[in-house]
């Protein structure tokens, strides 16, 4: 039985090395951390905090997750009197609904980005038509603000209009696609002028603010919840950090609300991957993430693909298919995805500002620089793909030559697997 799935993971592992990951949520977590995640620890229960256990023989688990805790706060320049960690979620998402239920009573008002501006399910989501997508839609009464038309940006002034309408009690900021940085101090005096909580998504960047390349939501958010396995290259799980006074109703809403007890294996993954943003290589792999997609977009732009907003600040960039040659208006995400990954890029379909598709077979696709960044991947790399995927979709080259190209790149550049 073991062999079978021992076959599969090594066909996985061959994948993840011979193509080029260009999704933005995805990276490559290192040898120290996955060894943690394959440990003892994921033998032990620990429902509770530490020293508030529900079960006996928790005295090191109770350490490592204090430990994973304060490096937390180290890592984003926090004081342990001021702000809270809980590293328990098993998901970012998993973490914004404890946030949402934790802060707010079932019909109060939640004002978020709009998921097909970039904005994610987590935060709320419901159609158009008025079904409710995400659980909190169900729970919550949710309103949405959205980039502008013209620029593909936000404009603060409206999204401060909005929250001067509907009053919410909760508004959030962050999400899956905004390519820009976002204003966490404008966003903090909107929230705070209406009388809400903030809570600053930053799933996508903390890795990146970690790095000291990104500007940080701290100290203006109330809330702020983040992945752990994206830009912060660690395992697939979560972090909330909260002002102190915050930290019950955070901290109730994960244990007993939401779950029960928590992946040790994966709360001291989490501890070392924080260790590892303090050395320099890390720092190094933020700047060049950033470097990395700015010269993507450039590149892809030159070629005539429209990015969205223009450009990007971040590690990712959103590329609208709709402005594509004429001959090639009727492609859409989904078959721009599966062609550029029969080519060995790897990437995903995307909703894009004022979408004219569906979910399923949206208008764009969304390209990340983490995972390709880790590899070691720099400037020279990002033309070359750029190339490809202009080879691919607007020449019509054949995915299978391209491949065997991209398999003699990716070979330069191995990663411990």
């Amino acid at each position: 039985m073991y062999q079978e799935i021992s076959n599969l993971i090594k066909k996985e592992a061959k994948r993840q090395q011979e193509k080029i990951t260009l999704i933005a949520s995805e990276n490559y977590a290192s040898q120290n951390v996955r060894g943690v995640l394959s440990s003892v620890l994921a033998n032990k229960y620990s429902e509770g905090e530490p020293s508030k256990r529900y079960y006996q023989g928790n005295e090191i688990i109770d350490e490592i997750e204090n430990l994973t805790n304060k490096r937390a706060l180290k890592v984003f320049g926090l004081k342990e009197k001021d702000w809270h960690v809980n590293c328990k979620a098993v998901s970012a998402s998993i973490a914004n609904l404890a946030v949402i239920t934790g802060l707010l009573e079932p019909g109060q008002k939640i004002l978020s980005m709009n998921l097909t501006d970039g904005g994610h399910l987590s935060h709320g989501w419901k159609l158009p038509s008025g079904k409710t997508i995400a659980l909190s839609a169900k729970i919550f009464t949710v309103s949405y603000y959205g980039v502008e038309k013209n620029t593909e940006i936000f404009d603060y002034s409206k999204i401060l209009k909005l929250a001067k309408k509907y009053k919410p009690n909760l508004i959030i900021s962050g999400g899956t696609a905004y390519a820009r940085e976002i204003d966490y101090k404008k966003m903090s005096a909107i929230t705070h002028k209406v009388g809400a909580y903030y809570l600053a998504d930053v799933a996508h960047e903390a890795g990146l603010i970690a790095g000291k390349v990104l500007n940080s939501p701290f100290p203006y958010a109330d809330v702020v919840t983040m992945s752990t396995q994206k830009t912060l290259r660690g395992p697939r799980g979560a972090i909330i950090i909260c002002k102190d006074e915050l930290k019950e109703k955070i901290d109730r809403a994960i244990f007993p609300a939401l779950q029960g007890g928590p992946f040790n294996n994966v709360i001291a993954a989490i501890g070392v991957c924080l260790k590892e943003t303090e050395s320099q290589e890390f720092k190094k792999y933020a700047k060049q993430t950033l470097k990395n997609a700015k010269i993507l977009a450039s590149e892809l732009k030159k070629y005539g693909f429209r990015i969205v907003s223009g450009g990007t600040d971040k590690h990712l960039l959103l590329i609208d298919l709709r402005n594509l040659p004429t001959d090639k208006k009727n492609i859409n995400g989904h078959e721009t995805a599966v062609l550029l990954d029969q080519a060995g890029i790897v990437c995903n379909k995307n909703t894009v500002p004022h979408e004219t598709g569906s979910p399923f077979k949206p208008s764009g696709i969304r390209l990340g620089t983490p995972a390709c960044t880790t590899r070691g991947m720099k400037e020279q790399e990002m033309k070359q793909i750029a190339k490809w995927i202009k080879q691919v979709l607007l020449e019509k080259r054949d995915t299978v030559t391209v491949l065997k190209e991209v398999k003699q790149l990716t070979k330069k550049f191995k990663i411990s697997l």
